[in-house]
């Protein structure tokens, strides 16, 4: 079910990118997305993520970053192989797109399910601010951060 609220930057969510998108761009279904917006006024219900890949670049560039596994949701998914920020790859999609990350199974005595809602710390959202960066062209920037 799509989100209804504005996701805090570092949060990670999964994005339906399947419909509106073509090769080169983002085309898979539920890939997972790291927030690095905040709200910003008079621009409601669109969020600005920038995508993980778990396929290594080849080569590594500057606007890639191997994100700690210990950031991340203690899924499959995000533990059996390493994630990648594609800095270069920044997208602004509707709140329609943005799934939060499940957790395992519902709670047995509630029913609800358990969502991944940590944040990633400072250091790391440094870390791929500066990926962004260099992914638009202004990577001698990132000395500022």
């Amino acid at each position: 079910m799509a989100i209804e609220f504005h996701p805090k930057p570092g949060q990670i969510l999964l994005c339906d990118f399947s419909q509106g998108f073509k090769t080169p761009e983002m085309v898979k279904s539920n890939r997972p997305v790291i927030v690095i917006t905040p709200a910003l006024k008079y621009r409601s219900g669109l969020v600005t993520v920038v995508p993980l890949s778990t396929v290594k670049p080849e080569p590594i560039m500057s606007y890639h970053y191997r994100v700690p596994r210990n950031c991340l949701p203690q899924t499959r998914i995000f533990q059996e192989k390493d994630n990648w920020v594609k800095g270069d790859l920044i997208y602004t999609v509707g709140f329609h797109r943005l799934n939060l990350v499940r957790l395992g199974a519902r709670d047995k005595n509630t029913g609800k399910r358990h969502y991944f809602k940590r944040r990633l710390d400072d250091n790391t959202m440094k870390e791929i601010y500066k990926c962004i960066l260099h992914g638009i062209n202004l990577g001698h920037l990132s000395v500022h951060l």
